[in-house]
């Protein structure tokens, strides 16, 4: 059993990033608004995750590459080239910066569930002071970096909060035929595009495709070790598809479809916490939102060094330019008078629109002999990824028509 164990990791901290304040809000509006209906939406999402990811994490063991860099040196025309980094580097700032703004938005929510906001008037526009807290915290602890300890402390206070929903989940005693019928047969409710995104979004995480490869190649190195990567994806990421449905399941039972702040949000938790379940909520919420917002402008600032073939070092100037612009993107969309709720759908929505981008770049390096060899994609794989790639780009063109009414 402690074996079975050791062969996890990076499965593990994938499930966790996308197990965040995002994912907490997301579902819980989708179980809320729509009930049981979007539950297939879910499904597709930990599907199309395992699918990405194992690509992900394949092309790192076996190329001891990131994908950033696979598609720098795959690429021989130089003006391709350069439009490929541009484009790459023009997704993962704009989806990273929309996520850093959920992260410390839903960081900010957990905070205003138990502690009133101090707020600033500056220049006529009025700033949120939990938004500037957490961004200081996040750049000191990405600053000094000695983050890992509290890292790992957050996370297990997420764990905690996830594990709650799971056994609210089944306290709730739901509709088991509305369940199975939701979790298999897709509907597409009135108004719920945007939520069918932003499920997508806030579990299909484009930087953790980038991520993933990063740090497979740490955990192990030989090529005979596909299998234990492999076991590491698929079940941990399961696990963590597991929590995103039960969040949704406890969602159902909210008396209330205008869901705005934590307080609306903690309505999940009551059959398991009764009163207290606000304040639990709350910590939860803090937790996950600090650990992302770590997370996501690490990740940006590693595609950046890939991309640019920078030298291996966290400390360098250049490496630190990255994560500050995020940061401080994060902050400023966090802080300037948006909703939280808003600002956190906004970037899962967002997400999912980037997804096929970097997506289908995922799809043509797996299948590179160059790369990969003998382990680049098999038919049933490509046949997989294209159908999501597919999927994703539809919802993702409905969602910008939904937002700009063309149609």
């Amino acid at each position: 059993m402690k074996n079975w164990f050791k062969d996890f990791g990076p499965g593990v901290l994938i499930a966790a990033a996308f197990i965040g304040p995002g994912t907490v809000t997301v579902c819980t509006l989708a179980g809320a608004q729509f009930g049981f209906t979007l539950l297939w939406a879910m499904v597709f999402s930990i599907v199309a995750t395992i699918v990405l990811q194992e690509m992900a994490a394949r092309l790192g063991l076996i190329s001891k590459k990131g994908l950033a860099s696979s598609l720098r040196k795959e690429i021989s025309n130089p003006t391709v080239k350069i439009l490929v980094i541009i484009l790459v580097m023009a997704a993962i700032m704009v989806g990273n910066a929309a996520y850093e703004a959920g992260n410390i938005s839903g960081g900010v929510l957990g905070l205003e569930a138990i502690v009133e906001d101090v707020t600033f008037l500056i220049g006529g526009k009025t700033i949120k002071g939990f938004s500037i807290l957490i961004g200081f915290i996040a750049f000191i602890l990405l600053y000094i970096g000695n983050y890992k300890l509290l890292e790992k402390s957050l996370i297990s206070l997420v764990i905690v909060m996830s594990l709650s929903f799971v056994i609210t989940a089944v306290l709730t005693r739901p509709d088991f035929y509305n369940i199975v019928k939701g979790l298999f047969i897709p509907s597409f409710p009135e108004g719920s595009i945007l939520t069918i995104m932003a499920l997508i979004g806030t579990t299909v995480v484009p930087y953790n495709l980038f991520l993933h490869a990063s740090i497979v190649r740490e955990k192990w190195k030989n090529k005979t070790d596909l299998k234990k990567v492999r076991k590491d994806t698929i079940v941990s990421i399961s696990l963590g598809g597991v929590i995103s449905i039960a969040i949704i399941i406890c969602a159902v039972a909210i008396t209330t479809k205008e869901v705005t702040g934590a307080e609306d949000l903690a309505m999940g938790l009551e059959p398991l916490f009764g009163i207290y379940a606000k304040y639990f909520l709350a910590v939860g919420l803090f937790a996950a939102g600090i650990t992302s917002a770590i997370t996501a402008p690490l990740a940006a600032a590693y595609v950046a060094q890939e991309c640019f073939n920078w030298e291996y070092d966290l400390k360098s100037r250049k490496f630190r330019s990255i994560w500050i612009v995020i940061l401080v993107l994060g902050v400023i969309f966090s802080s300037t008078g948006f909703k939280p709720i808003e600002v956190i759908k906004f970037a899962q929505v967002a997400n999912g629109i980037l997804l096929p981008i970097i997506a289908g770049f995922l799809l043509w390096v797996m299948n590179r002999s160059s790369v990969l060899g003998k382990y680049r994609n098999t038919k049933f794989q490509n046949i997989l990824g294209l159908i999501i790639v597919l999927i994703t780009l539809v919802l993702g063109i409905k969602s910008i028509a939904k937002v700009f009414n063309l149609f």
